[in-house]
């Protein structure tokens, strides 16, 4: 057996004690992985952003200043890109709150058929997007969706009903159904992520304090006004920081299903900066629009973060 040498053995040890050292060796994959995949082309973008770069000549070679934003600020398709950027985040984060607190409530309890629920509740998240959106395609098809033909049969679509004398509603093809839409498949893809995120803070809450609540006569709606979401409070911080992050910057449903249409109606600027960057040619435009709201988005997830913070240190 070979004898491993006295000095190869110290140092080794040496690297282990030291705290300081071995740390900064376990971090240095993740480091450069970030520098590399988030970093590098992030100051690329603002390169991009400040030249007149395009996709024939992608050279960074005119300094051209804030030209680029104050062009997209003044184009239409801009106003309504943010406009609709916002109202799906928001209404997409205020549904995924509430569902996920409900769904963390029920999958805290012990049922029959739990296992099988949980695996149900988490297969979207699993299923990839492109999948996903297809699914979807066919549920809100204009012509075949099952959704128009159960509002037929409940007689709420069609000749002298509710929603219109049409037998079709066609989902992808009006402004605000359009927007519904997205909103849904939003809720329906990020649900399973927000409800790991609140389960996990929902179970690490001690069960005596449930326990002294029903002994005190307290109710469902009390507990979980009083008890369960002042506990919750930070976790569902978190969980709006990483929900908005997710929608704000995602152009994959838009991509797949409204395609910004009718028009640009149900346009999203990260789908409009895709557009203008890559089919459009306008590199620069399009990276002045990605670059756009980052400030906004960096202090809004500052914010978060330290109220979650003091939340939980209270």
């Amino acid at each position: 057996m070979k004898r491993q040498r006295p000095g190869t053995l110290s140092m080794h040890a040496g690297v282990a004690d030291r705290d300081g050292l071995l740390g900064a060796l376990m971090l240095a994959p993740a480091v450069i992985y970030i520098f590399i995949l988030v970093a590098v082309p992030f100051f690329l973008a603002i390169a991009l952003s400040v030249s007149d770069a395009t996709v024939g000549d992608p050279r960074i070679h005119h300094f051209v200043g804030m030209r680029n934003f104050i062009r997209i600020i003044h184009e239409s398709a801009f106003l309504v890109g943010l406009r609709n950027s916002i109202i799906i985040t928001l209404v997409t984060l205020l549904l995924i709150l509430v569902l996920a607190t409900a769904e963390s409530e029920l999958l805290a309890r012990d049922f029959r058929g739990k296992r099988l629920v949980q695996m149900f509740l988490i297969l979207p998240w699993a299923m990839p997007v492109s999948l996903a959106a297809i699914d979807w395609l066919w549920f809100l098809d204009s012509e075949f969706s099952p959704v128009d033909w159960l509002l037929r049969t409940a007689h709420l679509l069609g000749p002298g009903t509710l929603l219109g004398p049409a037998n079709h509603l066609y989902y992808f093809g009006r402004e605000w159904l359009g927007i519904g839409s997205i909103i849904t498949m939003n809720v329906w893809r990020l649900l399973p992520f927000a409800t790991i995120i609140v389960l996990a803070g929902r179970t690490s809450i001690p069960r005596d304090i449930f326990e002294q609540a029903e002994i005190d006569g307290a109710g469902f709606f009390r507990t979980l006004f009083r008890i369960t979401l002042p506990a919750l409070l930070p976790i569902l911080v978190v969980a709006s920081m990483f929900t908005a992050l997710l929608v704000f910057g995602d152009m994959t449903v838009v991509a797949l299903s409204t395609r910004g249409g009718p028009g640009y109606t149900t346009q999203v600027l990260p789908y409009w900066a895709y557009l203008k960057g890559i089919e459009g040619g306008a590199l620069s435009e399009g990276a002045a629009i990605a670059l756009f709201l980052f400030p906004v988005l960096l202090a809004g997830a500052i914010l978060a973060l330290r109220f979650a913070y003091r939340a939980d240190s209270r």
